[in-house]
């Protein structure tokens, strides 16, 4: 037999369980968006740029372009320009 006394427990059992599954939907939500957020700040970048001559302010060619404490570099083309790819996020660029 239901009872006033049984529906009230049901009802509040439901809501329990509500409020428990909205938390854990939060949570789930909150760390996906986390995770993704360093997800694309762990990216790599692309690095371009002219070399000039001090002396005469003209295009240097050949010159040779590493990106500080790694492997990582190119040369210049014939107007100076270069272009790095995969540059880490954690490399400066000044």
């Amino acid at each position: 037999m239901v009872t006033f006394a049984n529906r009230k427990i049901a009802k509040q059992t439901i809501l329990l369980y509500k409020n428990y599954m909205k938390r854990k939907l939060t949570l789930l939500l909150t760390c996906l968006l986390a995770g993704i957020s360093l997800a694309i700040a762990q990216t790599s970048r692309k690095v371009m740029g002219v070399v000039f001559s001090e002396e005469d302010n003209q295009p240097v060619i050949g010159a040779s372009v590493l990106v500080k404490g790694t492997s990582i570099g190119t040369t210049t083309d014939l107007d100076g320009k270069f272009v790095i790819n995969n540059v880490p996020s954690s490399s400066r660029t000044w």
